[in-house]
């Protein structure tokens, strides 16, 4: 006779999920920066309060096998997080368990009243994106995805040498162009920071710069704003994952960065800049800064993050689109 699957459904807190992140053994493919168990406590600690958090584990004979990141709000579901401020978001699932973990996630959310998944913003590659709709329709539900956005990713090379080359002989032009005319400016000094204590201090003078550099970026970094940039930052330092970089021109700070370094991928999350220092593009370069010490480092991707401004595209970005999938479960 065939074997019928128990599925056991836990509510799970922001420590219990950073335990099975760092216990390898669950076999758990974390494989979205955005809802790493540090990204989703510091969001929640400071956007969560007019929503019910929900983090779903799901077990099958006992053997844990994913992770659903969620939020409710009336009848309605959604991963946990803004696309504010999380440039895209997925589910937590061993590989090859994923029919199981949705069939079984979509039977539970309905038993608890909940009419709709509305899951934004999910790349095209992502577990959500690639496994939500099949296992919908195998169980008569009825699953629409629509492109809302784009990431921009760059795939790197071994060298700086051969990034420079996979550019068109204009920006090739260009970036050297600017290098040149920025060593010429003064003494340059380009510095990384991730350690726990030296980011929480640092940090101050990252959203200094960042308020400085437009209207719309002060108006963006309200308090509320600042503080979740400053727990983030200390939460994923402590994980070995934030990198903050500083461009100094002689004794002056003229930029900074806010990267993420996590598996294979480097990620530019935010920047900053002294607008004294414009006419020295020293936000670009600080960003050109970055490119290179992730393939010194032997990273195989860059990812610009959501947004497709112009020099994404200059700087060798290919467009990777985000979709919002909703799933009705009546």
């Amino acid at each position: 006779m065939p074997v019928i699957p128990r599925y056991t459904v836990a509510e799970e807190s922001f420590d219990s999920i950073s335990a099975y992140w760092l216990d390898r053994q669950h076999h758990l493919k974390w494989g979205c920066l955005f809802v790493l168990p540090g990204w989703l406590k510091a969001w929640w600690q400071a956007f969560g309060s007019d929503q019910t958090p929900y983090l779903c584990s799901i077990r099958c004979h006992d053997e844990l096998i994913g992770i659903a990141p969620l939020m409710v709000q009336g009848a309605t579901a959604r991963l946990m997080g803004d696309t504010e401020v999380c440039d895209y978001l997925d589910v937590v699932v061993v590989p090859g368990r994923e029919k199981t973990f949705f069939s079984a996630l979509f039977d539970h959310l309905r038993q608890q009243g909940i009419r709709q998944m509305d899951l934004e913003a999910v790349r095209a590659d992502s577990t959500l994106y690639r496994h939500l709709a099949p296992a919908a329709k195998g169980q008569h539900y009825t699953a629409a995805c629509q492109a809302v956005d784009a990431t921009m990713e760059l795939e790197l090379p071994a060298s700086w040498d051969a990034y420079l080359l996979q550019l068109n002989g204009k920006q090739r032009h260009e970036v050297r162009r600017k290098f040149r005319r920025l060593e010429e400016a003064g003494q340059v000094r380009f510095r990384s920071i991730d350690d726990v204590t030296d980011v929480s201090r640092e940090m101050d003078t990252f959203l200094a710069l960042f308020k400085g550099n437009r209207a719309d970026k002060a108006h963006f970094m309200t308090e509320q704003m600042a503080s979740f940039f400053h727990s983030l930052a200390v939460e994923l330092a402590a994980a070995r994952i934030l990198k903050l970089f500083f461009l100094t021109l002689d004794d002056a700070v003229t930029a900074a960065v806010m990267c993420f370094d996590y598996d294979s991928t480097f990620y530019l999350y935010n920047n900053g800049y002294d607008q004294k220092y414009h006419y020295l593009s020293v936000g670009l370069l600080s960003k050109l800064f970055t490119v290179k010490d992730s393939i010194q480092q032997g990273k195989k991707k860059y990812d610009f993050l959501k947004g497709t401004e112009v020099y994404k595209h200059r700087l060798g970005g290919k467009r990777i689109p985000l979709y919002r999938c909703r799933v009705n479960l009546d």
